[in-house]
This record gives C-alpha cells, structure tokens and sequence, in this order.
C-alpha cells in the first residue's frame, strides 16, 4: 500500500530467463522434427564438405580439451598457489626458469592460467615469474604436446619447434618484464591477496572444470566452424598464393591467430586442416595463439588492468612471432 497515493502495489513478476541448454534443445527438437526438409536443402556439395571438416576437427580435438580442463581443474581445487610460491626461487631470473619449466608439469588453458597468475601474485610470488607461467601453462604442457603431435602425425620436428617457440616466448616476457616491468601497471586488487576457496574442494573441481569446458568448447566450436567455412568458401588458390609467399603466410597466421582466439588443446588440429599452407606458418599459428589473442587481451584487462594488458598484449605478440620463427626457421625449414 502506497501511503502517498493510497494505491496498492503489486509485487512484480520475476522474468524467467532462457538458459543455453533449452536454446539447445529446441534446436535439436527442430532439427529431428525437421530432418528430412533439411537433408533436402542442405544437400549441397560444399556443405558437406564444410560440414565434414567441421566434425572432423571437433571429435579429433573434444577428448583433449577435456583432459585439458579436468587438469586444470584438478590444479586449481586441489593444488595451492603456496606450492608454487615455496617451489620458485627468490631470484627473479631464476625464478623465470622454473616458473617456464613448471608450465609443462602442470597444464591449463588460457582461460585458467590468468586468475592462477593473479592468485600467485597475490601470495608473493614475482610478477614476472607469474607473467611467465601465465604463458607457459596453455603452450608447453603435455596434453597440447601430445594434441600437436596427433594433428601432425610424423612430424616431431613441428611438435619440438612448438615447444621451444612458445618456452622461449614465456621466459623472454618474463625476463622483460624483470627488467622493464612497472608494479604500477597492474591495477591494486590483482596484487591483493586472494582467499582460499571454501567447500569442497571436488564441488570447486567440478565447478572449475564445467566452466573451463563449456568456455573452451565454445570456441573449439567456433574455430572448428570457421576452419570449416575458409575451406569451403576461400577459394583453394588463396592458400596457394599465401602458401607460396612465406612473409605473407606468417602474417596471415599470426593475425588469425589473435582473431580466432582458439584454446591451445585444440588449435593444432584447426591448423593441420590447412594443408595448402607450408609448417612455418602454422607454428607461428600454433605459438601466437595461446600466448595473445583477443579473449586473452579481455581476460589480462579485467584481471590486472587495461594499462597492463595495452603493453603486455602487443609485446608478447612480437616476441611470439619471433620465438616462432628462430624455432621453425632452425627445425622445419621450409618443409610442408
């Protein structure tokens, strides 16, 4: 009852929102009830070769973005940040190194390794050995070794040059940042101490794990869709004339590479379903994507600041490209 105009208010209603999972099954429920229209109108050479790669790349990369997030969640629920900060030494530079090497023994997606940097730079641990790790983690870690090495099957010299581009391109931002680095670049409340998760600690794994699937399967999805799309679409003699320009096919690669914004466990199959581009090229792919790319430059902005991420963002994109091009330049070559 309103006293002023003596009108009586009646409470509002709560708007009942659309989840995902119901736009999803309304989709599935058209598709069946419409099957047949739809094998008619779809029954063009093109898309079903768009549609075969698109499958293709999905059921090749899913089973290791799952491992990938089911690690990574494990990390995150049941191993303390203090483990890391007991385990890394006081020595910035040394502690590069081994914040570097430690990316290989414990793997997470770009999404997970920034609020893990965060949560280290909260408990003491030098920005630049968390900056490092940060890039290490998604790039050096065995289940993207092990992804790459099936999408490149026989070809170890490309599984090897991956490795050493992106280590180098994590312990050379980290060693930058030693030296160049300013704390006043990183907003206040990304070096503040951030507490323990309470609960359970599998109620947090299974949380941490849905939330990184459901993120990295999207753009798994998105990326699988648009490899799908240049393939049919581009005409073959684009790649060809990129494939026959090297300058120019590193170029491309790199810029997709910040563009598409793949999840490292699955953009090594996105780039073997490019097969009219040389090796070169899709390392510089391969390197530049877990270490920059537009969902990244968000996630660093909101986490530690747009005055971070404007000058961390563009550096570690040069020094990828770098990284990426001493690596394959001394293992592949100009091999295909």
């Amino acid at each position: 009852m309103d006293v002023l105009t003596g009108t009586t208010e009646r409470p509002r209603a709560k708007r009942r929102r659309v989840t995902s999972v119901e736009v999803l099954c309304l989709v599935l429920l058209v598709a069946i009830l419409a099957q047949s229209w739809l094998q008619d109108v779809l029954d063009v050479p093109a898309l079903r070769t768009g549609s075969t790669i698109f499958v293709a790349v999905c059921v090749q990369a899913l089973p290791f973005l799952v491992l990938g997030v089911l690690i990574s969640g494990a990390i995150a629920a049941f191993v303390p940040a203090r483990v890391l900060r007991r385990a890394l030494p006081r020595n910035p530079a040394a502690a590069v190194g081994v914040a570097g090497l430690a990316g290989v023994a414990l793997p997470g997606c770009e999404c997970a390794s920034v609020p893990v940097a965060r949560r280290l730079m909260g408990q003491g641990v030098a920005p630049a050995a968390a900056l490092t790790f940060l890039l290490a983690a998604p790039a050096v870690n065995p289940v993207v070794l092990v992804a790459t090495a099936v999408a490149f099957p026989g070809k170890p010299e490309m599984v090897l040059a991956r490795f050493l581009g992106s280590l180098a391109t994590a312990v050379v931002m980290g060693l930058l940042w030693a030296r160049w680095g300013k704390l006043g670049w990183i907003v206040e409340r990304a070096l503040q101490r951030a507490p323990d998760p309470h609960g359970s600690r599998w109620t947090a794994f299974a949380e941490i794990a849905r939330a990184d699937l459901v993120e990295a399967g999207g753009f798994l999805v998105l990326g699988a869709l648009i490899s799908a799309v240049l393939n049919v679409i581009v005409p073959p003699s684009w790649f060809a004339v990129v494939g026959g320009q090297l300058v120019l096919g590193v170029v491309v690669m790199a810029v997709l590479a910040v563009v598409l914004a793949l999840c490292s466990e699955a953009d090594a199959f996105v780039a073997a379903s490019l097969t009219a581009l040389p090796l070169l090229p899709k390392l510089v792919f391969l390197v530049v994507g877990p270490a920059v790319d537009v969902k990244l430059f968000a996630l660093q902005a909101g986490t530690f600041g747009r005055s971070f991420a404007i000058r961390f963002a563009p550096v570690t994109f040069l020094v990828a490209v770098c990284c990426a091009l001493v690596a394959g330049t001394l293992l592949i070559g100009g091999a295909r």
